[in-house]
């Protein structure tokens, strides 16, 4: 039996205060056991509140879709249509009467479902959760209409450019690897999906050995603990389990420039980049604050320079992507067709200050104080630990990463940011997705990179893909 310990926690507005003032902030104490089957379980005690929040986590997400897109992203919403032995009507009101929260859903890397309720009503709906993570129903027909409700949605996406840009950009960056995988699948990948194809995944991936359940809330430990083996513990799974594989680094070799046309756009939507981090990088949070500065606040260098002072847009940012095995890294805003040219160049001129003029101190020491206070406020509730411990498990986040924070924030230097940024920010090859209209901006495009045309109309998010 494994187990880990971590020191208490500060918490609520008093965490806040003291994390802004420099005070060291811990994760709260909690335990990680193995049940006999494989099945992973941390439980983590909070006695402030009589709440508990319910997570199970399974390593499998987008990347497991293969040539079906969409699946992982399809069954992790339809693990809430109901158990074998009960109807998806039936749990929803033993939630709902309770007031109680049940939620699923599928990410790149991992698929999980969650539930919030009051201490006293752990016994009710504990093994309702346990029946829809083990026996779910995928009853045929609310599977049809969850998936016609999904292939409706995509087919919406991509009348707003702004909800599918990143997709392409993402896309562009991975190729044909495991990453570049859209997690809500395409219209047509997602279309022909069957209820055969969603019990598949669900038998190949959500078994206990694939698998945690991680408790956090007001609850006595032992009795959890009982409970937990009493409804997980008969929990089995034929064959070996599941490997991760390798899903792909970030594509860039050249200048690139992916031009999805979208004939009646009045705006162009951009997105500049290149590799980025993986999640569990020791350097990524000092790359928080870093990117503050650039683009991660209202007050950042890309929205001062691309919205208050220039008029270009109504809101510019950049981001680290992080995954498991790697990352992207992006700038992206939106601007009116006839003003692309002027906005990319406005935005990469913004991006190329990291070298050409650093980060000085003053703006370095309102962005930590700005991360600082960002910080405990993302790890107060039950339902955020959960999910914190939930990326622990599935993406490999190692605890230190949280408990160093402080540490890792206040010993950040102007001399250390030039050598991360020179580590990490991407500076040549820089990858591009322009989606607009393509007789309008295909001269400007082809100013920053080798230009490859699709159109926003055809399935997918990639070249040639009809």
């Amino acid at each position: 039996m494994k187990k880990l310990v971590f020191t208490t926690a500060l918490a609520g507005a008093a965490a806040a205060h003291g994390a802004a003032q420099g005070a060291e902030f811990k994760l709260p104490q909690f335990e990680t056991t193995k049940l006999s089957n494989g099945l992973t379980v941390m439980l983590m005690e909070r006695h402030e509140v009589p709440l508990i929040a319910v997570r199970a986590v399974v390593k499998a997400g987008a990347v497991n879709d293969g040539t079906q897109a969409g699946l992982a992203n399809l069954t992790g919403d339809a693990i809430l249509l109901g158990s074998e032995k009960h109807a998806k009507a039936a749990i929803d009101e033993a939630f709902d009467f309770r007031g109680a929260q049940l939620a699923g859903g599928s990410a790149t890397e991992q698929t999980t479902v969650q539930a919030n309720f009051a201490k006293n009503d752990a016994a009710a709906l504990l093994p309702l959760f346990a029946e829809i993570v083990q026996q779910p129903s995928f009853e045929a027909a609310e599977l049809d209409k969850l998936k016609n409700r999904k292939v409706s949605g995509l087919k919406q996406a991509k009348e707003s450019p702004r909800q599918v840009a990143g997709t392409y950009y993402r896309s562009m960056l991975y190729g044909d690897a495991p990453y570049a995988s859209p997690a809500g699948g395409t219209v047509n990948s997602l279309a022909a999906l069957k209820r055969a194809d969603v019990q598949g995944f669900h038998g190949r991936y959500f078994r206990p050995d694939n698998a945690a359940i991680i408790v956090v809330g007001d609850f006595d430990p032992a009795a959890m603990r009982r409970q937990i083996e009493t409804l997980f513990g008969q929990w089995t799974a034929d064959g070996p389990a599941p490997q991760r594989a390798d899903y792909g680094k970030p594509l860039a070799a050249k200048p690139r420039v992916w031009l999805v046309d979208k004939p009646d756009a009045i705006e162009t939507t951009f997105v500049i980049g290149g590799p980025g981090i993986a999640r569990n990088d020791p350097d990524y949070v000092p790359l928080q604050v870093l990117n503050t500065v650039l683009g991660g606040r209202f007050t950042s260098w890309l929205n001062d320079e691309l919205r208050v002072n220039s008029g270009l847009t109504y809101g510019a940012n950049s981001a680290f992507s992080p995954l498991a095995q790697s990352g992207t890294f992006a700038v992206s805003s939106f601007t009116a067709s006839a003003k692309t040219e002027a906005a990319l160049d406005l935005a990469l001129k913004t991006y190329n200050r990291l070298w050409e003029k650093g980060i000085d101190k003053a703006t370095l020491d309102s962005a930590k104080a700005y991360v600082k206070g960002q910080f405990p406020p993302r790890f107060e509730t039950s339902e955020q630990l959960a999910s914190l411990l939930g990326d622990m498990y599935a993406l490999g986040v190692d605890r230190a990463q949280i408990d160093n924070f402080m540490r890792d924030v206040d010993g950040l230097t102007p001399a250390k940011a030039k050598q991360l940024v020179d580590r990490h920010f991407p500076r040549q090859n820089l990858q591009m997705v322009l989606v607009g209209k393509a007789d309008d901006i295909r001269k400007v495009a082809a100013k920053y990179g080798e230009v490859t045309e699709l159109e926003i109309s055809a399935d997918g998010f990639r070249p040639g893909r009809k």
